[in-house]
């Protein structure tokens, strides 16, 4: 008899359709405060801490880590995450948006399906290789050249390379969240592994460019937006959803982060998507939709 889709898959599509907001409400942060994308990094994650710790203070649902094991989780998830933000938003300056999307998100699920595969949580299956095949395609047209015109090759290895460790993190988190430990809340833990990522992304952005900027009340409010939508209310779901469906399903629905990221900045931002960028967007949508069509066939074992 065959089963309903489980309800995680409705947080992970959650997740990566929230994760794609980043790019636009980081961009008028960035108009509003004049601040490095290192900098627009840290905020996002230690803000987005503060909020899930104010609710589950407000909610009265906090639960700390009572043994070695929760905590080391905490310590994991923020570091995790402070190299994401370091890895990814540090290639921006290197290789800019369009190649470091490219290699973190296409690399991620890649990343997710080989560990998988080696630890016997996961069975290959030609469903699987054709959604793989349709989403790096799908990326491949979405972010458009492969490499700048006239681009210097040791920038652009270092830009490939903080892209990698960003995948490599983001891989990493998802391992993580679809491997539960029993003394580890998922909010609350998330709000101290936020806080301390952030502090430690926020640390080296003051160190090479400053964190400084006037709070206004549009910076405060765009600010407040970037720590709640793609940080706080993006990574519980994301982490709800995983409670129920692989890592490998995790990183493949994240797909949807760059076609949501393209839709804003055409229609928030004004910026145009050749006729090929479209192709691509379809194809990465088709791909989350075998996705969660066949979530049985990428689901740990």
């Amino acid at each position: 008899m065959r089963s309903a889709p489980a309800p995680g898959l409705g947080w992970l599509v959650l997740a990566g359709l929230t994760w794609g907001t980043s790019g636009t409400i980081g961009t008028f942060l960035r108009a509003e405060t004049g601040l490095a994308f290192l900098a627009v990094a840290g905020y996002r994650i230690f803000v987005g801490g503060l909020l899930v710790l104010a609710f589950v203070w407000a909610t009265r649902s906090a639960r700390w880590p009572r043994t070695r094991a929760g905590w080391r989780r905490v310590a994991a998830i923020a570091a995790a995450s402070a190299l994401f933000q370091f890895g990814f938003f540090s290639a921006l300056e290197f290789v800019g948006v369009a190649v470091a999307t490219l290699v973190v998100i296409g690399a991620t699920p890649l990343v997710v399906i080989a560990v998988e595969a080696a630890t016997g949580h996961l069975r290959p299956t030609a469903r699987l290789g054709l959604t793989l095949a349709l989403a790096l395609a799908g990326l491949a047209l979405l972010a458009g050249a492969p490499a700048p015109t006239g681009a210097d090759a040791g920038r652009t290895l270092t830009g490939l390379a903080l892209a990698l460790l960003a995948s490599a993190s983001f891989a990493a988190i998802s391992l993580l969240g679809a491997r539960p430990v029993a003394d580890y809340d998922d909010a609350t833990g998330t709000a101290g592994a936020f806080l301390a990522g952030g502090t430690a992304v926020l640390g080296v952005a003051a160190a090479t460019g400053g964190i400084a900027f006037t709070p206004t009340p549009a910076a405060l409010a765009w600010l407040l937006a970037l720590g709640l939508v793609p940080s706080a209310v993006a990574y519980l779901a994301y982490f709800r959803g995983l409670r129920t469906q692989s890592s490998t399903t995790g990183a493949l629905v994240s797909l949807l982060e760059p076609v949501t990221a393209t839709v804003l900045a055409t229609v928030v931002l004004g910026e145009r998507l050749a006729p090929s960028g479209w192709v691509g967007a379809g194809l990465l949508v088709l791909a989350v939709a075998l996705t969660t069509l066949a979530h049985r066939d990428v689901r740990g074992g």
